[in-house]
C-alpha cells in the first residue's frame, strides 16, 4: 500500500492490513467504473469466468474465509450446502442491512468502492450457479442505494453484468432492494421474507435453511457485504495464499469498528488474530480518554456479551490451556468465543470508568424491545419486561430483587425463539448481571420488603391489597 496516498487524517494505522478497505479514503479515488477498472478492477471476474464453478468454491473453501456478518460460518462450506440434485433456480443475496449497533463498516464499501462488491457478487453467482442476485440495503442508507444503482448501470453498460458477461455465456443480473428500517431483516430468513414482500418473520431452521429452501423456496446463498468482497481477493491470490493471512481457522482480514470511550474511534482492517485486544485499544485507538481507564468492552456488536477489562480467561483445554488477560486476547472468532463472548460483526464498543452499567444496559434493552418482530412470545414480551425493569433501575426505583427477575427473564428468552434475536437481546442482560451484579444492585432502592417505591409498583401494591371496607 506504500504507493497509495490516503486523505490527511485518515491514513491507515501501521498495524492495519488493508485489503477490502484498500480504496477507502484514498486520494483521487471515486466510486466510478472508470476509476475501478484503471486500478485493475474486474480482472478477477474475467479470470473467474474461465474457471470451473466448483473450482471457485474449492478456492473459497481452501481460503478458510468465515462470514463477516456475525456468525463466522465458513463461506465455502455454506456454498456447498446447495442440494447437488437441485433443479430450481439459485439465488444470491447480499446482506447490506448493517443494523447491528456498533457496526459501521459495510456502508463505507457501498459508498466508496461499490464495484468491488459487484465484482465479488458476480464471481460468487458464477460459482454457485445463480443468475439473479439482490443487494438488500438498509433503509437508512439512501445514498448507498443510489451509488449502487449507478454502479450497476455502469457494469451493465460495460457488459460486466447482464447477458453473456464478457462473452463467457454466463448471464447474471443484480438488483438493489431497499428495506424499510427493521433490525430483524439482518437475520437471513427474515430478510428473505421481506424480500418476498411479506412481514419479516424469521423462518424455523430446520427445515428452512436458505441454501436448501430460501427465496421463493429455492436454494439461496446469503452473504454479508464484506464476505462477498473477499471473494475477488481470494481469486486474485488463490485460496492457499489467502489462508496465510491471519491465523489458522481465522484466516484473512476483517474490519473492526471501534466506538465509544477511546481517543481514536474508527474503522480498522486487521489480519484476523494478529492483533490483541490491548494492542487494538491502546496502540491503534490511542488508549482511553485523558484521566480515564477502560472498564468494559462489547467486542462484536451490541448482541455480544460484555467483557470486563480487568478479568482473565482460561483458553483451551487440558495441557494446551492457558490463562490470558483481557488485553492479551487475540481478536479472532475462536478465542473470543472461548472467552465467553463473540467476534460477531466486528463492532467493538468501549466503555470507560465514567459509564454507569445500568444506563448501558437500559440503552441496549430499549433498542431490542423496539426492534423485536413480535413473532415469538418470549422475545416479544420478555424484551419489553427487561426494558421496563432497567427503566426503573436507571431511575433508582428498582428493588434489589429486580436484578434476579431481570436475569430470570433473560434466561427464559435465551434459546426459546425461532431466530437468534432472542439471544441477541438476552445475552447482554445475562452478561451484564454476571459481570456487574454488585454495581447494578448498588443502584437499586432499599426497602424492608425489597419493593421499589415507584408510582407503578405503589399502584400495583394498592391494587393487590385487600379492601379494608
Amino acid at each position: 500500500m506504500s504507493d497509495i496516498q490516503y486523505i490527511h487524517g485518515k491514513q491507515p494505522h501501521p498495524r492495519e492490513y488493508r485489503l477490502i478497505f484498500r480504496n477507502v479514503d484514498r486520494v483521487g479515488w471515486d466510486p466510478s467504473l472508470h476509476t475501478y477498472r484503471n486500478d485493475g478492477g474486474y480482472e478477477q471476474l474475467r479470470h473467474a469466468l474461465t474457471m470451473d464453478p466448483k473450482a471457485i468454491t474449492d478456492e473459497v473453501k481452501a481460503s478458510g474465509l468465515r462470514g463477516r456478518g456475525g456468525a463466522g460460518f465458513p463461506t465455502g462450506v455454506k456454498w456447498g450446502f446447495i442440494p447437488p440434485n437441485n433443479t430450481k433456480p439459485v439465488y444470491l443475496i447480499c446482506n447490506a442491512d448493517e443494523s447491528e449497533p456498533g457496526t459501521f463498516k459495510d456502508r463505507y464499501i457501498l459508498h466508496q468502492d461499490p464495484h468491488q462488491l459487484i465484482e465479488g457478487m458476480v464471481i460468487s453467482c458464477f460459482a454457485v450457479g445463480a443468475k439473479l442476485a439482490y443487494i438488500y440495503v438498509r433503509e437508512e442508507f439512501p445514498e448507498a442505494a443510489h451509488i449502487l444503482e449507478r454502479a450497476l448501470a455502469e457494469a451493465r453498460e460495460a457488459n460486466l453484468l447482464g447477458h453473456n458477461i464478457l462473452g463467457s455465456g454466463f448471464d447474471c443480473e443484480i438488483h438493489v432492494h431497499r428495506g424499510a428500517g427493521a433490525y430483524i431483516c439482518g437475520e437471513e430468513t427474515g430478510l428473505i421474507e421481506s424480500l418476498e414482500g411479506k412481514r419479516p418473520y424469521p423462518r424455523i431452521k430446520p427445515p428452512y435453511f436458505p441454501a436448501a429452501m430460501g427465496l421463493y423456496m429455492c436454494p439461496t446463498i446469503v452473504n454479508n457485504v464484506e464476505s462477498l468482497c473477499h471473494v475477488k481477493h481470494i481469486i486474485r491470490m488463490g485460496g492457499e495464499e489467502y489462508s496465510k493471512l491471519g491465523t489458522p481457522r481465522n484466516t484473512g482480514t476483517r474490519i473492526v469498528c471501534v466506538s465509544g470511550d477511546v481517543k481514536k474511534p474508527g474503522y480498522y482492517e486487521i489480519e484476523v488474530g494478529k492483533l490483541t485486544m490491548g494492542e487494538l485499544l491502546h496502540e491503534v485507538c490511542g488508549g482511553p480518554k485523558d484521566g480515564r481507564s477502560f472498564k468494559a468492552v462489547i467486542p462484536g456488536g451490541s448482541s455480544a456479551k460484555i467483557m470486563r477489562c480487568e478479568e482473565s480467561f482460561k483458553i483451551g483445554k487440558g495441557d494446551d490451556a492457558k490463562t490470558l488477560s483481557f488485553y492479551d486476547l487475540p481478536l479472532d472468532f475462536d478465542t473470543l468465543a472461548a472467552a465467553g463472548s463473540m467476534a460477531g460483526s466486528g463492532g467493538v464498543i468501549v466503555m470507560d470508568d465514567s459509564r454507569r452499567m445500568s444506563w448501558v444496559l437500559n440503552n441496549l434493552n430499549k433498542f431490542y424491545a423496539h426492534e423485536s418482530c413480535g413473532q415469538c412470545t418470549p422475545c416479544r414480551e420478555g424484551s419489553t419486561w427487561m426494558r421496563k425493569i432497567t427503566d426503573r433501575l436507571v431511575a433508582g426505583t428498582a428493588a434489589p430483587s429486580d436484578i434476579d427477575t431481570l436475569n430470570s427473564i433473560a434466561y427464559q428468552i435465551d434459546g426459546k425463539t425461532i431466530c437468534a434475536f432472542g439471544e441477541a437481546c438476552s445475552w447482554p442482560v445475562e452478561a451484564m448481571i454476571d459481570k456487574f451484579r454488585d454495581e447494578l444492585i448498588s443502584e437499586t432502592s432499599e426497602s424492608n420488603e425489597g419493593i421499589a417505591h415507584s408510582a407503578e409498583n405503589e399502584a400495583q401494591r394498592r391494587f393487590l391489597q385487600p379492601s379494608q371496607s
